[in-house]
């Protein structure tokens, strides 16, 4: 009897392992379809407008003529302003909270703190950046103050998967180095930073793929829909692509169905082109050390 018994409970869990694995599987493949088919749709919708003359020349009657290419500009502007500001910020706060900060209650309340900020909605950061940087220090409603913004925003990505990296990398390579007698900077620097790039790297990526699509925050600080011109310098004003798709798409009467769809098409190509460029990154990082 007690075999039988011992034979029936291993099975009973066989069992619940192979339905806890399908349930998992089905759950995965229910997101990817469901993200196959959003991105399918909007490919084959706007893929007719995908032309030269339509990322390239500037938008006449509203809108409803001509092409993208300030709020193409101004997209990339408003994520290399926002790399520059973030990543070494975010980056030397990791390095402390994981390599120097003392583990007590302190650290524990600012890494928490840090979690709850991924979670604050976009518009918070909007109001944050137009209280601070637009009329606090005077930018205005311009291109400097929105990449300040979106960097605030960014900053607890950067800082949490830069953290988790930094973290990752074994203490046996921290303590072999120490050994050598060389100092804890250098060891951080020449051992523990290399180390933890390819995850530093991915996260830093992938913030500013998350910044692009951001529209709640860009409104509020400088982005403006119609503009003919270029932005000549940091404190001008400037177009963005998600905030052109957004007004586009409620507040222009008689736009054209293809031009949103061509529009929204051109944003997921710059969000999916970072997605793609961390993951490559991540993998030539890896196969490097591997050689």
């Amino acid at each position: 009897m007690t075999a039988i018994r011992k034979l029936l409970s291993g099975s009973s869990r066989l069992l619940q392992e192979r339905l806890a694995f399908a349930l998992l599987a089905l759950s995965t493949l229910l997101v990817l379809a469901v993200a196959g088919y959003i991105i399918l749709h909007i490919v084959i919708s706007g893929s007719g407008m995908i032309s030269w003359h339509f990322l390239s020349e500037m938008p006449r009657k509203s809108g409803l003529e001509g092409g993208i290419w300030p709020a193409i500009l101004g997209t990339l502007f408003l994520m290399l302003g926002t790399l520059i500001f973030a990543l070494p910020v975010g980056v030397m706060a990791a390095i402390y909270l994981s390599e120097y900060a003392p583990q007590n209650w302190l650290t524990r309340v600012i890494n928490l703190s840090i979690a709850n900020l991924a979670g604050v909605p976009s518009i918070v950061f909007g109001l944050f950046g137009l209280g601070i940087f637009a009329l606090g220090l005077s930018f205005g409603t311009s291109l400097l103050a929105a990449s300040l913004t979106l960097a605030c925003q960014a900053l607890a990505m950067v800082i949490t998967s830069s953290r988790e990296a930094l973290i990752a990398v074994p203490k046996d390579y921290r303590e072999a180095s120490l050994a050598l007698g060389v100092t804890k900077l250098q060891t951080i620097r020449e051992v523990v930073v290399p180390q933890a790039l390819p995850g530093i790297i991915t996260g830093m990526l992938l913030s500013l793929s998350r910044a692009a699509g951001e529209t709640a925050p860009i409104l509020m600080v400088g982005a403006t829909f119609f503009q003919t011109w270029l932005p000549r310098s940091p404190m001008d004003q400037f177009s963005a692509l998600p905030y052109h798709l957004y007004v586009t798409s409620t507040q222009v009467p008689d736009m054209p169905q293809k031009t949103m769809w061509g529009i929204a098409l051109v944003l997921l190509m710059v969000v999916l082109f970072f997605n793609s460029a961390a993951i490559y990154i991540r993998w030539r990082v890896r196969r490097g050390r591997e050689r």
